[in-house]
């Protein structure tokens, strides 16, 4: 059992999860979402987490595993063109994960979801969380722009835009 880690998911909580994310950065985070989606076919959604509740802690799931289960529970995967992307924070653990579906993800590949996490992850040290996140959308969304450039013209917007507190 990882202690230090235990103790940190007990300790973070909702304070400190509204401390990271006001009111005003989840609609900061939501507009440049809806922004982002105008340039592209894909969807995006966000995902926070203050910590992991404690069966699965003790368990030790990872920030990996828990965010392939809200992938699963928001239906990102559910898009016509498989190309949802899920951005999952688990702020305990202040790790970031990027969930693609296989239609995007196949196009842009495991290393550079990953370097787009670490870049995410080192504004969050500094505790620049709003332009953490707003950095990785702008990237990711620079990715679908190049796979799935708009066709749809303001139709339908299949994803919610919403910023996802767990």
């Amino acid at each position: 059992m990882n202690f230090p880690r235990i103790l940190r998911h007990l300790f973070t909580g909702r304070l400190t999860l509204r401390r990271a994310f006001p009111a005003a950065s989840l609609r900061a985070i939501e507009q440049t979402i809806k922004q982002s989606e105008i340039s592209h076919d894909g969807e995006i959604r966000f995902a926070v987490e203050a910590a992991l509740h404690i069966l699965p802690l003790l368990g030790n799931q990872s920030a990996r595993e828990r965010s392939i289960e809200v992938f699963s529970q928001l239906r990102v995967w559910d898009t016509e063109c498989n190309n949802g992307v899920l951005i999952y924070l688990l702020l305990a653990d202040r790790h970031v994960e990027i969930v693609a579906d296989r239609g995007i993800h196949g196009m842009v590949g495991s290393g550079e979801w990953e370097k787009i996490c670490r870049v995410m992850e080192v504004a969050f040290r500094q505790g620049q969380f709003e332009a953490g996140v707003i950095t990785g959308i702008g990237t990711i969304s620079g990715h679908l722009r190049a796979y799935f450039p708009t066709e749809r013209q303001g139709g339908e917007n299949e994803l919610a835009d919403n910023p996802v507190v767990l």
